[in-house]
């Protein structure tokens, strides 16, 4: 009977064979069918790593040295007479990165899923502190340094719990509705700091985030529209975190605000329109108002704010949003695209003050303290054009244009004395313009290689800048409003010498110019920055594929600034030529060694360089460096190595062994918790006695096995 059954099985393998090779559509009923029944699959299994990895495993939910569950599951489920899949899918279930999604849909009907996923961010360095209270809002600052509590290592990090949900109906003909649904559990504790002596501090983080997005889709031959309403809900268990310094009656008490809670609104209609064949119009639209109006916890607590201060923010920020865009193939060589922008930030709060102390009033000797309501009106414009040449050329060239506007922060009262805002310490500007033109070459030279090559060229300046409190900040220029030119050049190439080769080529350069003037000398002068990257695959044959990348990046600025002094006469200048290099390498092999073997190799190198060469020039007689400060920062060095190999064995068709070996290796000299000479960094010699740690050399190896089954 055995027999009869594997002559007849072999016997419809080989007709099946032979059908295939006259009958095309036989194979493709075939292929139709593993679409339709795709197969289920479920692996488990152990892994072990053998130290410690806290830079590494920062969010794979693997930092500390020992075992973890590996565990992976598929399920698809179809019924051929209704049409109808169920799904359910599930990544690390083993692990604290763990995520897993269920889905039921009837093809063009009807639809739901839900899904989880948990998020961890673990801290990677090791604190040493006495701090007491931590994960809650009430912090004890040692106050005598290490002497004053035990002190002990801790670890901090964040937990993210997202869970979605999502509903899909099919109304008629064109006509779909859906609703999804978010809720993002925020817990844990950061790293965080309070007084100006420093002394450490952790925040506590136990927050909400729900969001809610419900749309109707509309597909028509010549319109399709989408509308609907979008809301969000932040929710924070804390807000006020109270952390006192030990010492009894002359304890001292500072108060560290977070985050209040919020919500906003939208209401959205995305569109579009076919006017002909060749031209087509599309529209975005966007209203938002976001609210705070939670009460201030600070006027609940005598001293930290007026008594006519208000009890609530009333916050409220209003934004519009609409987009107009136009593409059209005029004749069959040129096509054309517009895009036309509007983003309205219109702030709605209050002003008010909520602190001022000394005598006097604001415009004289008072410190005073208003929130500055700020709105931004932002226009962006972009027209680009495509003509194909002969020879399969194409030139692209285009223009965009940006503006916005922005008011001018300014406190509340007669505080705005000559011009200067005795309230505003970093230089503002009104009116920001920036134009960009762009021009770009592109062939396809052959069915094998493909290339481009594009130059951009932008400016950006705008009005003149206002006064602040500070006569330092009145000489700087701020990055992100500066007076700048950029020039960037982009090229690639894609090149398929053979079946088995292809290569993928890519070359970037920009270079700015901010500018200066004997009146805002200090801030960026220039930067450039360049990338180089090659990928390669090859396929030695049906069994073998081998793949490589390499990529260089390399990112300059010149800054000119001051440094602080110890003597009596004006700080110190300083030329910096910052410097930030890259350099990545990987190569993988994959290949089968027998029928039942699968085997394969990945190597990655990464090392990262930064670099902070420093000009230092003495402005006047009595000028005195800081003792230890006088030199440049030392350089930072960060490299990583990280080694895959695996095996595959095919047990039976339908389960294999999988295997997996790990060598990992990061290093780096990053100096940020320790000085010159290798000694960590105190907060608050005196009163507080914190220290950061960080292991420079990590080192750790993982074993992993895993049984993998494959069923229908």
């Amino acid at each position: 009977m055995i027999t009869i059954k594997l002559h007849t099985f072999r016997v419809a393998l080989l007709t099946a064979g032979v059908a295939s090779m006259f009958d095309p559509a036989l194979a493709q009923d075939a292929t139709i069918a593993e679409l339709t029944k795709p197969a289920s699959s479920v692996s488990a299994g152990i892994g072990y790593w053998t130290d410690d990895r806290r830079q590494q495993g920062i969010y794979d939910g693997m930092r500390d040295r020992g075992p973890y569950g590996l565990l992976d599951l598929d399920v698809v489920k179809r019924d051929d007479a209704t049409g109808t899949w169920l799904t359910f899918s599930g990544r690390n279930l083993g692990l604290t990165t763990r995520e897993f999604r269920g889905e039921w849909l009837r093809q063009g009907d009807i639809g739901a899923f839900i899904e989880y996923s948990r998020i961890p961010r673990d801290n990677p360095y090791i604190v040493n502190t006495g701090l007491q209270g931590i994960g809650s809002d009430r912090l004890i600052v040692s106050g005598a340094g290490a002497t004053a509590f035990g002190f002990g290592n801790i670890d901090l990090g964040t937990v993210r719990d997202v869970a979605n949900l999502g509903f899909f109906k099919h109304l008629m003909p064109g006509l779909n509705f859906r609703v999804n649904f978010k809720n993002d559990r925020k817990e844990g504790t950061r790293m965080w700091g309070r007084g100006g002596a420093p002394e450490f501090a952790v925040e506590p983080i136990d927050s909400t985030t729900r969001q809610l997005d419900a749309r109707l889709d509309y597909t028509g031959k010549v319109f399709q529209l989408s509308g609907g309403y979008y809301g969000s809900w932040y929710n924070n268990a804390y807000n006020l975190v109270n952390t006192t310094l030990n010492g009894g009656a002359a304890a001292t008490q500072y108060f560290l605000s977070l985050p209040l809670d919020n919500e906003a609104h939208q209401v959205y209609l995305d569109g579009g329109m076919n006017f002909t064949a060749s031209t087509r119009g599309t529209l975005k639209i966007q209203y938002t108002r976001a609210t705070q109006d939670e009460r201030l916890p600070t006027r609940d607590i005598a001293g930290l704010s007026l008594a006519t201060a208000p009890t609530n923010l009333d916050g409220q920020v209003d934004t519009t949003l609409v987009q107009l865009g136009l593409t059209s193939r005029p004749t069959s060589r040129l096509s054309l695209a517009a895009n036309l922008r509007y983003h309205d930030v219109r702030e709605k709060t209050p002003q008010a003050r909520y602190v001022q102390t000394g005598a006097g009033t604001c415009a004289t000797t008072a410190t005073c303290v208003d929130n500055t309501p700020l709105s931004f009106r932002t226009l962006t414009g972009k027209v680009e054009g495509t003509y194909r040449l002969p020879m399969q050329f194409s030139v692209i060239g285009g223009v965009d244009l940006r503006n916005q506007d922005r008011t001018i922060p300014v406190g509340a009262g007669s505080i705005n004395v000559a011009g200067v805002d005795r309230q505003r310490y970093v230089p503002f500007r009104a009116d920001i313009d920036e134009t960009t033109y762009r021009v770009q070459l592109r062939r396809s030279m052959s069915e094998t290689v493909n290339g481009s090559v594009a130059f951009l060229h932008s400016k950006r300046d705008g009005s003149a800048y206002s006064l602040t409190n500070e006569t330092e900040s009145d000489e700087i220029n701020p990055i992100h409003i500066a007076d700048r030119k950029r020039n960037k050049w982009r090229a690639s190439l894609d090149w398929m010498p053979a079946e088995q080769l292809s290569f993928q080529f890519n070359i970037e350069d920009a270079r700015d110019k901010y500018g200066t003037s004997a009146a805002r000398p200090y801030g960026l002068r220039d930067g450039d920055a360049v990338l180089y990257s090659v990928d390669a695959n090859y396929a030695l044959n049906d069994k073998w594929q081998v793949n490589a990348y390499y990529s260089h990046d390399k990112t300059k600025a010149t800054q000119f600034g001051q440094r602080a002094t110890t003597g009596t006469a004006a700080p110190a200048e300083k030329l910096a030529q910052l410097e930030d290099v890259g350099n990545a390498f990987g190569v993988g092999v994959q290949g089968r060694t027998s029928e039942r073997l699968r085997i394969g190799m990945d190597l990655q190198w990464i090392r990262n360089e930064s670099k902070y060469p420093e000009t230092i020039t003495l402005t006047g007689a009595g000028t005195v460096f800081p003792a230890g400060i006088t030199g440049p920062l030392p350089e930072i060095d960060n490299k990583l190595i990280r080694l895959k190999l695996f095996a595959a064995y095919a047990l039976q068709k339908s389960s294999e062994l999988r295997f997996d070996v790990i060598h990992e290796r990061w290093e780096t000299n990053d100096w940020t918790w320790q000085f010159a000479n290798g000694t960590p960094f105190v907060y608050g010699t005196a009163t507080d006695g914190t220290m950061v740690l960080a292991d420079p050399k990590q080192t750790s190896n993982f074993v992993g096995v895993r049984y993998i089954h494959r069923f229908r």
